[in-house]
């Protein structure tokens, strides 16, 4: 597949890593002619410098003859036009952008045919607020994915000493659960990936991924730690848009405070939220935080633009007695470090959306796509289609199944049921099927697999 990639930025550096060597063809597009360089000397890319928006620079990148373009500059509105571009005078099959603005999303009309031509949207914005939102509603959880409309949920739990479910096996899951059905499909332990078998021990310090149906979710967190009470209290660091959408959020049904800098945006904010207290001042002030009771805060989310002041105030609030700080945290390397430690959840904006962009590149039937453990690992939905003739996962059993190492299928959602297969349950037409990798770069063995051949219909 032939890809132009518009800008060069972590976004669109990172997805061009994704992509090369699963057979794609890939153009990156960027006004730094340094970050173009840099890139190149890093990952077989062909690069071309200039404006994204500009017909002239666009045939130089092939756009002519190219399957996707990928917008993701740092400014909607290039973006936009250059995926109106690319459909008006090219033709080009499929288009997306990322869109920032709220403005721009409040107005979901404003794209598709016949006003601004995206085939895709993605906004950071919405895809971090729905990944923190679901850390909030279910304590205890390191990760937590919607898959099969929601219908499932991927979910990772950290076991504890006094959990139930330390120095017990994995089969004893489902007898603990009653009629609540759960599947423990991989466990990390001391960064080892371990597929798990019925007879497997839970260890303490293991950080246990499984699926669940939708409801389940926190009766599985249960067997694995202490019961976590729920959350009531949590303090906002941060008033850009990411802060606000999270109060907007939050405030119905949660007693939200908010902490922002700068006085203006602090009157704007007062007037726009209904029951979020808004607090002028820096998140990193001590006094103030003690203040405002730090102590008896649920969750401190620290979402402001400096990487250093989200790590820094969010340890300082896990010191002051906060029981979970999240921190977002754009350089990758920020993450893995600052996670060993006293901050309970590093989130990478740029590999959520790295994530939400894959699934609408990946091929074969691939519907969804989350990284998991900041972007080693994936968790992939996918649609079988066929039959034994022409599918080589159809009428198969999940032993005959030709998975790479380290791949299992965790679930299928089949119509209205959810079911965690044993080996030799079969795979029908129509499955979505839940698999879990060990290693993303086995994603493209999967996209095959899934592939139907030419004599279906």
């Amino acid at each position: 597949m032939k890809i132009i990639i518009l800008g060069a930025g972590q976004v669109g550096a990172n997805v061009a890593k994704n992509l090369i060597g699963a057979g794609n063809d890939i153009t990156l597009i960027d006004r730094d002619p340094e970050a173009l360089q840099l890139l190149s000397e890093r990952i077989d890319v062909r690069t071309v410098c200039g404006h994204a928006a500009h017909p002239d620079v666009l045939i130089r990148a092939g756009i002519e003859d190219a399957d996707m373009i990928l917008a993701v500059t740092n400014s909607d509105e290039t973006n936009v036009v250059a995926c109106g571009i690319a459909q008006t005078l090219f033709n080009t099959p499929t288009r997306l952008a990322r869109v920032r603005e709220p403005d721009y999303l409040a107005h979901p009309g404003l794209f598709g045919a016949g006003v601004l031509p995206l085939d895709f949207i993605i906004s950071p914005e919405q895809l971090v607020t729905g990944f923190i939102l679901r850390l909030i509603t279910h304590p205890g959880v390191l990760q937590s994915l919607d898959f099969a409309d929601g219908r499932l949920q991927f979910a990772s739990v950290r076991a504890d000493h006094d959990g139930q479910y330390a120095g017990h096996r994995i089969c004893d899951l489902n007898r603990n659960l009653g009629s609540s059905k759960a599947r423990v499909v991989t466990i990390f332990r001391q960064n080892h990936v371990l597929i798990p078998d019925a007879d497997t021990l839970v260890e303490a310090g293991d950080e246990a991924f499984f699926v669940a149906a939708k409801g389940n979710v926190d009766k599985v967190v249960s067997l694995f730690r202490r019961a976590d009470r729920p959350y009531r209290r949590i303090f906002i660091a941060g008033g850009g848009n990411l802060g606000k959408r999270m109060a907007e959020i939050l405030e119905p049904h949660y007693r939200i405070k908010l902490v922002e800098r700068d006085a203006a945006r602090c009157r704007l904010l007062a007037q726009s939220l209904n029951r979020t207290i808004v607090l002028h001042g820096d998140a990193s002030d001590e006094s103030l935080l003690r203040e405002e009771d730090i102590e008896r805060t649920d969750v401190y989310c620290a979402m402001t633009n400096d990487d250093e002041i989200n790590i820094l105030s969010a340890m300082l609030a896990k010191r002051l007695g906060v029981r979970k700080v999240i921190a977002l945290i754009n350089q990758p390397g920020y993450a893995d470090i600052v996670q060993r430690g006293c901050i309970d959840h590093a989130i990478s904006p740029g590999q959520i959306t790295i994530g939400a962009l894959m699934t609408h590149i990946r091929r074969g039937d691939v519907i969804a796509v989350h990284s998991l453990r900041r972007g080693s690992a994936e968790a992939i939905e996918a649609v079988a289609h066929g039959d034994r003739s022409n599918s080589r996962i159809v009428d198969r059993r999940i032993d005959e199944l030709a998975l790479p190492a380290g791949a299992s299928v965790a679930a299928i959602a089949r119509g209205d049921q959810s079911i965690f297969p044993d080996h030799d349950t079969r795979i029908e037409s129509g499955d979505h099927i839940l698999l879990f990798l060990a290693d993303k770069r086995q994603s493209v063995e999967i996209e095959r697999l899934f592939q139907v051949g030419f004599g279906f219909m």
